[in-house]
């Protein structure tokens, strides 16, 4: 594995310059991964740009990613914004900013007591007073370069961005967009679904064969849309590794049986489970074997994309890490040919160039 130690290294310091991407594969048409197992970019580039922002999806798409995945909430005036989280305080400026001091609050979010900003407070233009800051700087460090650079995107800017890049890099982007707390919308009068379906509607984007995957953690959301909004898109459903979705009796291990899954496939086309649940790790933090979930989802006709692989050593499984820095790179490269190897029809990445070349490597 030497030699694919050293790409990895110059990923970390080029950040999916020419020696990685010139290792992509050639697109065998216009449709995202028909080349192989989709690599998606979670958040964007979120290993080398402040998540959730153009500059971050944009990178994502050329280092060889095949979709893009914005997290989408809610605006005061009812427009999709991607962040991470409804609440700011972590991925932008908002707290420098005097004049908006006072919306500061706390609210129950999903049955959980969260204080800060929230963008449902907040109009658009209000929002994009604000600029992005890296979620995690202790971590990344080298991404608060970028620190106040970045607006806020709207959702449409995102598939805009999607369209130019498509164009400019001549092969089909997709986005995979999710709906964050949709019951939590809902109930405060800003649902998401209709604009979510009106926007891609208006991009010619709401058909099976459409370069899209909408997810969301709550079955009843991903039912709604496509038995009361009659959205076409393929649909799948995220799975932690533990708990239900809110405001729902029925446990994430439950869906995920064999019986579960035969009835997600029958509103859903594919899951997205936490990483561990397609291969678990042992006591020692070493990794273990795989489970029967990929067979499974399959036998039930769905696609799985586990999420998330990241590169620095604190998410990698005990056997992969190197050295005793948390934050340093590991064998980011070598898991993910191990969980590509599983039979996984793709996977969330936030180094969207290592998922290029692991998927070449498996």
């Amino acid at each position: 594995m030497a030699d694919r130690r050293s790409l990895l290294k110059m990923s970390a310091m080029a950040a999916g310059a020419a020696p990685l991407l010139a290792a992509a594969p050639a697109v065998a048409s216009d449709r995202p991964g028909r080349h192989g197992p989709l690599v998606i970019g979670h958040r964007g580039a979120s290993g080398y740009r402040p998540e959730h922002t153009l500059a971050s999806y944009e990178l994502a798409a050329r280092m060889g990613a095949d979709y893009i995945e914005p997290d989408l909430v809610s605006t005061k005036d009812g427009v999709l914004v991607a962040r991470h989280e409804n609440e700011i305080s972590g991925t932008t400026n908002v707290a420098d900013h005097a004049e908006f001091a006072g919306r500061r609050t706390t609210k129950q979010l999903d049955g959980a007591s969260v204080t800060g900003w929230f963008t449902e407070d907040f109009t658009l233009a209000e929002l994009k007073t604000l600029r992005a800051v890296e979620r995690l700087p202790a971590v990344r460090q080298r991404n608060t370069l970028y620190n106040g650079l970045f607006e806020v995107p709207t959702f449409e800017e995102v598939l805009q961005l999607r369209e130019r890049l498509s164009r400019e890099l001549g092969r089909e982007i997709g986005v995979y967009p999710e709906t964050k707390h949709p019951t939590y919308f809902r109930a405060a009068g800003l649902a998401l679904e209709a604009p979510l379906v009106q926007a891609l509607r208006k991009h010619g984007l709401d058909r099976r064969s459409a370069p899209v995957f909408v997810q969301s953690f709550e079955a009843a959301n991903l039912r709604d849309l496509r038995e009361k909004l009659g959205i076409r898109v393929p649909l799948v459903f995220l799975a932690s590794a533990g708990g239900t979705p809110f405001a729902d009796p029925k446990t994430y291990k439950a869906y995920l049986s064999p019986a579960g899954l035969a009835e997600l496939a029958v509103f859903a086309d594919g899951i997205g489970p936490d990483k561990s649940l397609v291969i678990p790790r042992n006591a020692d933090g070493t990794l273990a074997a795989p489970t029967s979930l990929v067979a499974d989802a399959h036998a039930a006709g769905l696609v799985v994309h586990p999420y998330t692989f990241r590169a620095e050593n604190q998410f990698l499984p005990a056997d992969y890490r190197v050295g005793a820095d948390p934050n340093a790179y590991g064998k980011a490269l070598d898991e993910q040919v191990a969980f590509l190897r599983t039979g996984i029809d793709g996977l969330f990445t936030d180094q969207a160039d290592i998922g290029v070349l692991a998927r070449s490597l498996r």
